[in-house]
């Protein structure tokens, strides 16, 4: 039963449908991992009853049996971040003020992973409105990293991390402004895929024309990511920037040669300060690049104004989103959230016009390298899992981080290109810790994303083959 958490979820999705297996061991065997792992990890805040749950396998293998046409996630367990709605199912954003909160609608992505066959056990931990890359909130406490039960797991999909780390779930979505989808990766050790803007439609959405926010996938590995992808992207008319391209273009095979392609290397990125441990640790990645044909560079777009325009940005949509809230329930507010939005508060029109200029002037530098460069890998996150006790870190090599997202200004930054880009797991810290490789891809070219970081699987995977005979 326990192979059954650790199998790949297209591997489940196969034996369901074969009657290998059935769903209700599936299920079974992701409940006793969730009951055994769970009290001491806390990723899973609300779970559904058990017999609910085998009930929904049951239905699953009954559409085996009868032979009915099964979706690409057919009767995978699936958890959803505590900031996505789900009908009839708590979602507290993980702030008291919606403790006891349960919408009355299913979230976009929620809806295409049950038409995938996906079944909903229940919602992952989250700060409070995903503010930060520390997931604890004031409702369910914090959650703690499966590789060192002390540090943090990152976040904001702190908690989906944690939950694919430690095998309760196979897949689960989370959703990333600043890294939110990649941090907690890169703590945990999966892959966590920032889509490109209106490749996964998001809704409901307060602000549908804003490209910052993204919802995605994670999993255990690229081939997984790219099959959740599958059933969650394409578009919907109630999503305006959603592209035309189907889902289903992402159940294709990743495998592609990459000799010859050319790749930016940058573990400073252009200027940002990183804990000693992280470039150390990813230095063997860089090998492994070259190893499958790459043609690699040491290189950054020039990342100027980028700290400006996502401050102002990001205070602009913490008002928009819950500035409303902070004056009926500034007591019930972490200090982070009622500082970004008094920083949306306090900017007037010439303060978003200049940063829409530097943003502009950025989207045109960083055209203009992925004309050289196919692909941009540098590190996620600027410094290991930290001690849990810790917010977030205020200073790093030596350098004073001004607010509480200064600490991930290589994912948050890359948020503004509108470029996809993804975590996968490429190397470890002394202590054991998992450090995650960011590769950053053209717009919209979310595929070959995918398959960049599959191909860098593979490779690593034979490396650690070849080691252990």
């Amino acid at each position: 039963m326990s192979d059954l958490c650790s199998a790949a979820a297209g591997e489940l999705v196969r034996l369901i449908a074969g009657r290998e297996v059935s769903a209700v061991e599936v299920m079974r065997a992701h409940l006793a991992r969730i009951e055994k792992a769970n009290p001491r990890l806390n990723a899973i805040v609300t779970l559904l009853p058990e017999e609910a749950l085998l009930g929904e396998a049951e239905k699953a293998d009954a559409a085996v049996a009868a032979g009915d046409p099964l979706g690409p996630l057919h009767g995978l367990p699936v958890a959803h971040k505590d900031l996505t709605l789900t009908r009839g199912i708590r979602t507290t954003f993980g702030s008291p003020i919606f403790a006891d909160f349960v919408p009355e609608e299913d979230a976009l992505i929620v809806e295409r992973l049950r038409a995938a066959g996906a079944v909903t056990i229940g919602k992952t931990n989250t700060p409070e409105f995903g503010a930060g890359s520390q997931t604890f909130n004031a409702v369910f406490g914090p959650t703690r990293n499966p590789h060192d039960e002390t540090k943090t797991c990152g976040g904001s999909s702190g908690g989906a991390a944690v939950a694919l780390a430690s095998g309760m779930v196979p897949i689960a979505d989370g959703s990333d402004y600043g890294g939110s989808l990649r941090n907690p990766a890169s703590f945990c050790g999966v892959v966590g895929f920032r889509p490109s803007p209106g490749r996964v439609p998001v809704w409901p959405d307060e602000t549908p024309w804003f490209p910052v926010p993204v919802q995605g996938p994670m999993a255990r590995s690229a081939a997984d990511a790219a099959l959740m992808l599958s059933a969650i992207a394409g578009p919907d008319p109630r999503a305006p920037l959603s592209l035309p391209e189907p889902g289903d273009a992402f159940r294709k095979p990743l495998g592609r040669d990459f000799r010859g392609v050319r790749v930016a290397w940058s573990t400073d990125f252009g200027g940002v300060p990183f804990d000693a441990r992280i470039p150390a640790a990813l230095a063997p990645a860089r090998d492994g690049l070259e190893a499958i044909g790459c043609a690699v560079d040491d290189a950054a777009p020039d990342m100027s104004g980028a700290a400006e325009a996502f401050d102002r940005w990001r205070a602009w949509y913490f008002e928009l989103n819950w500035g409303p809230l902070l004056d009926r329930h500034r007591e019930s507010m972490k200090d982070t959230v009622i500082w970004n939005i008094e920083q949306g508060r306090a900017l007037g029109a010439p303060a978003l016009a200049e940063a829409s200029r530097r943003w502009t002037a950025l989207l045109r530098r960083a055209r203009t390298f992925f004309e050289r460069y196919e692909f941009l890998a540098l590190p996620v996150s600027q410094v290991p899992p930290f001690e849990l006790g810790i917010e977030y870190p205020t200073e790093i090599a030596g350098v004073t981080m001004r607010s509480y997202t200064d600490w991930m200004a290589s994912c948050a930054w890359v948020s503004l290109l509108g470029c996809p880009a993804v975590s996968v797991p490429a190397g470890e810290t002394p202590e054991g810790l998992p450090v995650g490789l960011q590769i950053v891809g053209r717009p919209r070219d979310d595929f070959g994303v995918l398959q960049f970081a599959h191909a860098l699987e593979r490779r690593w995977s034979a490396q650690a083959l070849r080691s252990r005979k």
